[in-house]
């Protein structure tokens, strides 16, 4: 028996897992990541094995979390998929529908709301948002996102997931109906209001990354934990989706309710007093979904692996997952001098050597390739619409009435999103336990920059009449491989290899580090891609790089981020622990 130890396997006839109390004693291998640990520590083994509890010389019945800790995890990376593991990915999907809904669908109704409050009488053109204000109106969201995400991150490390997971959805609602209800008695004002409750919904959506992400890797099982959280995270393409659809609905009634002249025809009817209220329903539609879900995210129980990790607490850890994942895993009786929590050494912090050794390079190659993906990712979907304009797939804007404008301007984005978006999401699904996360996010970001070249180069016959359709398919193609790519694994890969104790924090880090892209994004783009004929370019803006120069600048971002792909791990099939390499010994010391 203690050779069978010492290779790493344990006896189960103490061990209360479901339809082998009463039988006969049998064998069960350890991870080996558990037996290389119990190979490195100086530890020595009991007479009686009882619940594959492990004797440290002062300390009996623990190694690291313990013994009841092991098969927890265990238990966990073993699990066959239920019906609790897609309700889960349904209740943490929501919110990321939420979350891709309420950033994107803003940039459906700027120009509207251009129209509304800025136009100017006896301008030939139609009124549009001057660029501070754009820049503010589009940006301020990111700014309250990236807080968000490492407030959340810290916090959700320090008192539990589920502690502050609907702390989060709740802030979205209430500020998703705020941002619709922004009134004010002059322009200002009202963008005024706007960009505050922008900002605290940004706030909400910057919580659920690390809560939800770092939720699904450690409910899910070894074998379809990136499927998982990629599924989660495509939740994202369907919300694009929805923000099109709801304003081609939205715009279509109120059109046929107020029908309006083109602007060049009659520019003070051609935007209707009615047109205030599209705008507010559009934003305030976003927490209808959150709503719906909010219920089900409260009753959602801490994760076994918070609980036996971080709060030290394995028996209440297989009384939750027992629960949930219809499995026992509970001890028969405790050994005597045993304690029901498990307790070990103190572990080391993210500002320690320790940690700087383990996973700095980690780290910086989470961060920097978020960065990158999001400076082009966030600077090609928020403008999409002026990158139409300018190659004519939408028509001039004084050809149009206002409500005109926003329909064409919704259904090219919602098109992209069904061709493009929401393809590679699934397509991330589908084959991310099968080719792991580096081949995918590398051949991405190489794709990425292959397509924006494609479209930069011969930028000037991609603009001439009829090869519109050829432009709308490369564009397309370019979302297509972000998304079965690098912006679903740079989501995944951080809320496996780190800590159980970190995990939350280092996954706020690596996604605030992306919405600085996108802050990047939101506000360089919007001047770079101006043209450089100062005749050419939007009402109030000075000239930029142009459109072409752009896609040439973001096609070598994704170049740098196929180069930092390489300091990124390869978590596929690995348990949470031996990636993070928690049951090793210098994991447990200062």
């Amino acid at each position: 028996m203690e050779e069978a130890v010492k290779q790493g396997e344990f006896v189960a006839e103490e061990v209360g897992i479901h339809g082998m109390k009463d039988s006969a004693p049998r064998i069960f291998s350890l991870p080996p990541h558990y037996t290389l640990a119990a190979r490195q520590l100086p530890y020595s083994w009991p007479d009686s094995i009882g619940a594959a509890a492990i004797d440290r010389p002062g300390r009996r019945g623990n190694i690291m979390a313990g013994g009841q800790s092991m098969q927890v995890l265990s238990a966990l990376d073993g699990a066959k998929t239920q019906w609790y593991h897609v309700t889960a990915i349904v209740v943490a999907g929501m919110g990321f529908f939420t979350d891709a809904y309420d950033l994107f669908c803003i940039s459906l109704v700027t120009k509207l709301i251009g129209r509304v409050y800025y136009t100017v009488d006896g301008s030939p053109r139609p009124g549009s948002l001057p660029p501070h204000v754009s820049a503010a109106v589009n940006g301020v969201a990111f700014v309250g996102t990236l807080s968000g995400q490492l407030f959340f991150g810290w916090l959700g490390d320090r008192v539990g997931r589920k502690s502050v997971y609907g702390m989060t959805l709740l802030t979205m609602i209430i500020c998703s109906v705020a941002s619709g209800l922004s009134f004010g008695h002059s322009p200002a004002c009202v963008m005024a209001t706007l960009c505050f409750f922008r900002f605290w919904l940004g706030f909400g959506i910057g919580g659920d990354y690390p809560l939800s992400a770092t939720i699904m890797s450690e409910y899910a099982n070894k074998r379809t934990r990136g499927a998982f959280v990629a599924a989660v995270f495509a939740m994202q393409g369907f919300g694009i989706l929805s923000a099109g659809a709801v304003a081609i609905g939205v715009t279509a009634l109120f059109r046929s309710r107020f029908p309006a002249p083109a602007y060049d025809v009659d520019p003070a009817a051609s935007t209707p007093a009615e047109a205030d209220l599209v705008w507010r329903i559009i934003l305030m539609f976003g927490a209808v979904p959150a709503a719906l879900t909010f219920y089900s995210r409260m009753k959602m129980p801490e994760t076994a692996r918070y609980t036996a990790l971080v709060a030290r607490n394995a028996e209440r850890a297989a009384a939750d997952m027992s629960r949930v994942l219809q499995f026992d895993i509970a001890d028969k009786e405790e050994r005597p001098g045993e304690e029901a929590t498990t307790t070990g050494p103190p572990p080391f912090g993210l500002f320690s050597c320790e940690f700087f050794h383990r996973h700095g390079k980690h780290l910086l190659g989470t961060t920097s390739t978020w960065l990158l993906l999001d400076i082009a990712y966030y600077s090609q979907n928020l403008f999409q619409k002026d990158i139409f304009s300018a190659v004519g797939w939408i028509p001039a804007a004084e050809t149009m009435s206002a409500l005109d404008e926003l329909f064409h301007i919704a259904r090219a984005q919602t098109l992209i999103a069904l061709c493009g978006t929401v393809p590679g999401y699934w397509f991330t699904v589908a084959f991310i336990d099968v080719v792991g996360r580096f081949a995918i996010q590398a051949v991405g970001f190489l794709m990425m920059a292959v397509f924006m070249l494609g479209l930069a180069i011969p930028y000037s016959q991609w603009t001439r009449p009829g090869n519109q359709t050829g432009f709308v398919v490369m564009y397309a193609l370019t979302f297509f491989f972000a998304n079965f790519g690098p912006n679903a694994t740079t989501f995944i890969v951080p809320a496996e290899i780190y800590p159980a104790r970190l995990r939350a924090t280092c996954h706020g880090i690596s996604a605030a580090s992306g919405k600085v892209g996108a802050i990047i994004g939101s506000f360089g783009f919007l001047y770079l891609a101006q043209s450089q004929d100062p005749a050419k370019t939007a009402h109030g803006y000075p000239p930029g790089f142009g459109v072409r120069n752009s896609l040439l600048l973001l096609a070598g971002c994704s170049l740098l981020g196929f180069l930092l792909t390489f300091l990124v791990p390869e978590p596929k099939g690995k348990s949470l622990e031996e990636m993070s390499r928690e049951t090793e010994t210098g994991a447990a010391e200062p």
